[in-house]
């Protein structure tokens, strides 16, 4: 028996390390494969609701136990990463939550300060204790402790949990062989006013990608001017390599406009000199000015 339940949870595991990477590559392919999935994986996957609003309404508990809406925990100029996980997941939850933190770690921003991360289970029999264990270990893998009060982990009741997954896309299943969760690998980044602005369906989290996935679920409100130009002129959100790539269009256009303003600038400066130039000459007994006179005559009366 305990065989039986070892085999079928690494094949669960095993496909869902696939899915994960289907969904990474694009939402098209994974639905290409639907038919060809496991019946144990039925309704398993991400689909993406860009731009629709998760209900901020919702409420769950905090790892202290208290009684929290999504709307306390989302702050009006603050973007938010939002992962589904379990807390008790023997892998998959692990390898995306360590593999965000390996890449906020190496970003000079820290969650609570520039932007606030949320977490929230997917199993309603895991309690707040659970929920601040794993607080405690991301905490301290993470290194900050001015994220304590900016990474929520959070529980709640089966039908807050389910709205909630619906909302973002998030479809997963209790496979009843196993006792586990099938799921994906994903985290969802939600600008201020609880709107879904991207998905990042990895284990692994490029920093740069973070950053810049955070400046565009802000809308500027985050980041240095240099990485708003950056991101909404020099680079674009490519889907299949699930990652920013440089944009050779947006490059050009913006060299085009940076062309357009140096030459404008040159004639203005030429037009505000010019006429003072042609109006000015050297005064009388100034040096260079010539004077012409009369030549006295040679001989003849004085």
């Amino acid at each position: 028996m305990m065989f039986r339940r070892r085999t079928t949870r690494a094949m669960l595991t095993g496909a869902l390390a696939v899915i994960s990477v289907l969904a990474s590559a694009g939402t098209a392919s994974a639905q290409l494969l639907a038919d060809e999935l496991p019946a144990e994986l039925n309704g398993v996957g991400i689909v993406q609701r860009l731009n629709e609003t998760v209900p901020m309404d919702l409420s769950f508990r905090d790892s202290t136990g208290k009684d929290v809406r999504l709307a306390d925990l989302v702050r009006e100029d603050r973007p938010v990463i939002l992962t589904m996980n379990y807390y008790r997941c023997p892998q998959l939850c692990s390898l995306t939550l360590n593999g965000l933190v390996d890449g906020l770690r190496e970003m000079e921003w820290t969650a609570g300060d520039q932007f606030d991360l949320i977490t929230v289970s997917i199993d309603p029999e895991e309690g707040p204790e659970l929920a601040a264990q794993n607080k405690n270990g991301y905490i301290t893998s993470y290194g900050r402790e001015s994220a304590v009060p900016g990474w929520h982990f959070l529980v709640g009741d089966q039908e807050e949990i389910e709205t909630l997954a619906k909302a973002v896309g998030f479809g997963y299943r209790y496979d009843e062989k196993s006792g586990e969760y099938a799921h994906t690998a994903s985290i969802v980044f939600l600008t201020p006013d609880g709107r879904i602005s991207k998905y990042m369906n990895d284990v692994r989290f490029n920093p740069r990608d973070v950053r810049f996935a955070l400046v565009e679920a802000s809308e500027g409100g985050v980041g240095s001017p240099i990485d708003t130009l950056l991101l909404f002129n020099c680079f674009a959100w490519d889907p299949e390599q699930g990652a920013y790539v440089a944009d050779a269009w947006k490059i050009m256009r913006l060299g085009g406009v940076l062309t357009v303003i140096i030459l404008a600038i040159g004639i203005i400066v030429l037009t505000a000199a010019g006429p003072k130039n042609r109006g000015s000459g050297p005064s009388e007994g100034e040096p260079g000015r010539l004077e012409w006179k009369a030549a006295k005559p040679v001989g003849g009366d004085a």
